[in-house]
């Protein structure tokens, strides 16, 4: 039964998340509440394991959320049933691709749909800010203020010419130093 309603959440999901993989968080943040798969805090983790390895970043956290409910299978059917709606509707339109890509009321539709992934891509980043920045402790709103230095010290960092073009992996692993340092 789990890999049935694995399969339906992550269909949807496919199905309803355009614009990338950080378009997926509305819904993931959604399956925290339904289910027990997974809790907001482990969403954090999920985002940024799945920032920081190889491969689209929705596809990752499906695989990792799949894992977490149900193994290596669940993994193997979240993944699975993200990545199908796109297969389904890319071979749609590549059949009927010569009807469709000067329509004008194809080019309106995908006009349209851009605020709307720009909304869930911005309520995405709300919900990592209001996780990374603020915690509630026993009722009362406070601001991680050692999180908002390391922010704006990165920020600050990376406006440098010279840093700003280092890789990635160059942040990536300063931050998880910089994470092991102030964890401990």
């Amino acid at each position: 039964m789990i890999y049935l309603i694995l399969a339906y959440e992550f269909f949807k999901i496919g199905l309803f998340s355009i614009g990338g993989g950080m378009a997926t968080l509305p819904f993931l943040m959604d399956l925290t509440n339904k289910y027990d798969w997974f809790t907001v805090s482990e969403l954090t983790n999920m985002v940024a394991i799945s920032e920081s390895t190889p491969g689209p970043v929705g596809i990752n956290m499906a695989t990792y959320a799949g894992y977490n409910a149900a193994g290596v299978p669940g993994a193997i059917v979240a993944t699975l049933a993200l990545t199908a709606p796109a297969l389904i509707i890319i071979v749609l339109i590549a059949k009927f691709l010569e009807n469709f890509s000067e329509n004008k009321n194809v080019k309106a539709a995908f006009y349209g749909i851009r605020p709307a992934v720009a909304a869930l891509i911005g309520y995405a980043v709300w919900e990592l800010l209001k996780i990374a920045i603020v915690s509630v402790v026993e009722g009362n709103v406070q601001v991680n203020v050692v999180n908002v230095a390391v922010c704006g010290v990165t920020f600050a960092l990376l406006q440098v010419k010279k840093l700003g073009k280092l890789h990635p992996l160059v942040w990536i692993a300063a931050g998880a130093c910089v994470g092991v340092v102030l964890g401990m």
